[in-house]
Order: structure tokens, then sequence, then C-alpha cells
């Protein structure tokens, strides 16, 4: 499949689209992160791991997302199999580790409630103590989860958004050729970091390639001209470059270019590009030639936001490959570097005194159609920001009034 530039200047009703981005408000609102937890995060797919970081039965991971616990875990028949890392007596977490295996049975650490694998209760402790308890009730509560390309996502309540597969199913043909399902962890374990910043700053620069050129030279030298963004449709959104021809000048790109080996599954235009697909509301996956990998935002306050990611290899991976793999990650782990700094001037700027929003260029539309997609959650952020106390009831009412396709409970 051939790839073109697809931002061609706007016209009419794309000329005249609001450039001003999100409120400053939109950005240290206590009231919109707390309506954000429930109606972005808890009620939109979180992708947790890969099968093959799971593969023997009794291997688990967890995950916490703004409140909520996750616990993937592989059953003795080797059922992938989600649920709330809940425990059903007093509700202490039944796996404390991140990851790890736990045999043929789970117990939670505080009075040794017994489960297995499939989540039925097997015992609780000292059951003479207790009601006749029946095992598939007070088993473990299911979390509703998907595999999607060999990734595993969950949703803690029931959302706006239609399967993953239908979700992301446009990309199929593209994806196909990366073969994710049987990519295999790198060794390194899923990393996550703190930065002091509101979760959407992160979106904000990361949903743009227009500041390439001047803020990110390795990937200037690994791309040139070649760099473009998609809009979010839909939930999902699609950046993609080809490597720009020529050697490269700085070391870790010259060396990755010259050692990248022939993934004979890609076509043409992916040997040598690098693609990222976009998942509202906080997601990325990244497909390169010689590996893939996610990366998502998981807000904890208003400026403190938790970073988590993995990165997976090919299962055959070579000594050459494995440079390569390096050398990719080097130029990420450089450019991450630098985004850094790009998050905490864009969150510090909605506290100036002179902050009245943004111009953004037609190079921004990854911007735009993302604050687009927030503002169909939160119409209440083209507004003035709420009383305190006010916002969800004056969200709710606008929802209604656009006649929003799915409702929240009260």
């Amino acid at each position: 499949m051939t790839m073109g530039r697809t931002q061609n200047p706007p016209q009419g009703a794309e000329a005249a689209r609001d450039r001003s981005g999100l409120p400053a408000w939109g950005y240290f609102s206590q009231d919109l992160l707390e309506q954000e937890k429930e109606d972005l995060f808890r009620r939109h797919w979180q992708v947790i791991c890969h099968v093959n970081d799971i593969p023997d039965p009794g291997d688990f991971f967890t995950c916490d997302i703004v409140g909520d616990r996750a616990l993937i875990v592989r059953d003795s028949q080797g059922t992938v199999r989600a649920f709330h890392n809940l425990c059903r007596h007093r509700g202490s977490r039944v796996l404390g580790d991140e990851h790890g295996n736990c045999r043929n049975s789970i117990i939670c650490p505080f009075h040794g409630w017994v489960y297995n694998l499939d989540g039925t209760l097997r015992s609780p402790a000292q059951p003479e103590s207790l009601p006749d308890l029946d095992p598939i009730e007070w088993g473990l509560k299911p979390l509703e989860s998907e595999i999607w390309n060999g990734f595993v996502f969950v949703r803690f309540q029931p959302g706006p958004q239609p399967s993953v597969a239908e979700l992301l199913g446009r990309w199929d043909q593209e994806l196909a050729q990366y073969r994710m399902d049987r990519m295999v962890p790198d060794g390194n374990g899923v990393w996550s970091t703190e930065v002091e910043v509101n979760w959407k700053c992160i979106r904000d620069v990361d949903n743009e390639g227009y500041h390439v050129p001047m803020a990110h030279p390795g990937l200037d030298d690994l791309f040139g001209k070649n760099y473009f963004d998609e809009p979010f449709r839909d939930g999902t959104s699609r950046s993609y470059s080809g490597f720009r021809a020529g050697d490269g000048r700085l070391w870790s790109v010259r060396n990755y270019k010259k050692i990248l080996p022939d993934v004979p599954e890609l076509d043409t235009d992916h040997k040598q590009a690098w693609l990222y697909i976009g998942v509202f509301p906080n997601f990325v996956f990244g497909l390169y030639p010689d590996s893939i990998y996610f990366y998502q935002e998981i807000p904890v306050e208003v400026g403190r936001t938790i970073q988590r990611g993995a990165v997976y290899r090919h299962p055959d991976e070579d000594r050459r490959m494995r440079a390569a793999r390096y050398l990719s990650g080097r130029i990420d782990r450089i450019t991450s570097r630098e985004d850094e700094m790009l998050t905490k001037w864009t969150w510090e700027a909605a506290f100036s005194s002179a902050y009245d929003g943004v111009l953004l260029s037609d190079l921004e539309v990854g911007v735009m159609s993302y604050h687009d997609q927030l503002r169909d959650v939160f119409p209440v952020l083209a507004e003035a920001e709420p009383d305190p106390g006010t916002l969800k009831e004056r969200n709710d009412f606008l929802r209604q009034k656009a006649g929003q396709s799915w409702e929240l409970p009260t």
C-alpha cells in the first residue's frame, strides 16, 4: 500500500474550525478530573498487557487505573481471564505484585481466602465461621475484557465504545503484517514513570508532529518531511513516517538505518517506516520493523500522571535485529526526555495570567480532533468553568441537549 500526505489545506467548515484548544480550566479543574476518571478511564477500553506476558497457567498481571484494580491471569486450561483485583471478603488485593505466578490458586494475603484460577471461590479461611458460600457467587468479580492481536484490554464499567475489534477494525489490513499476536516481551517488563503534569498535557504534545523538526533532532534526522498525522475519527488516529533518504547525521539514526534487517512480512511502505495508532482517550501503539510497543497515561491527581508502557520483540530475534531494536529504543528514549520538558511547559502555561488559549496549526489536526473527541464527552469544555460542585450536572444537561447516544448511570 502506498502512503501519502493527507494534510491538504482545509476547506469550508474545516478552515473555520475551532483552533483555540481546550480552556485553561480544563487542565486544573478537580471536578473535571473526577468526571474524567469516571467517564473516560473507567468507561473506555484500557490496555493492560499482552497474552505472551502471561504464557503459563498461574501467570498473572495487575494494573491500577484511577482507583480500580485489574487482574489478568491465565487459568489451568490456558484461558486468559480478567477480574477485579479485590477479595470478596474484605476487599483486599488478592495479588499484590505487578506480575508473577500464583501456581494453581489465588490466595488473599489478608485472611487467606483461596480462589481457583478461573475465579471461583475454593475455600474461605476457617469456613466453619461463615455461612455456606456459593463458589461462583462469591468468586472474584469478572471484568469485561477482550483480546485484540494478542493485547489484553479491560473496561471497568459499561461505556460508549464498541468492541476493541470494531474500534480498531479500520486498521486491520495495515496491522496484520506486523503479526502483533506472536510478539513476545522484551524482558524488561512494563515500565512506569510519574510526571508532574496534567495527563492531557502529555496527549497534547504526543498528538502532533508539527514540533518534530524543532524539538526532536533524532526523529527529524530519521523522518525528515515524511512524518504526518491523521485526525482522530471514531476513537482512533494514525501517524506514519517513512525514513528519509540518506545515512543520517546522528549516530543512533545512522546505525539504525544501516543495520535494520529486512522484515519479509512487511510491505515496501512499512519495511523502513514507523507507524503509530492512537486510541482514545489515553494510549498509543507504536509499530516498528524491529518491535512494537504501547504506552498510556493514567491520571493520579490534577497535576500528577503515571505513564506506563511495554516493548515487545520478534520471537525469532537475532543479534542484528536486537541491535536495531536497541537503537530504535535509544532514539525513543531521547525523544521522550525532550517531550517531558515540553509537557511541563504546556502544563505551566495554564496557570499564567497571560494564557488565553492556543492557536492550532493545520499540522496539529491530531490535537484539534482529539480535543473534539474530549468535547463530545465533556461539552462543558466549550463553556466557562462551572461553579464548584456543578460540573457533572451541567455536563449531563449539555449531553442530553446534544442527544448523546450513550448515557451514564447516576
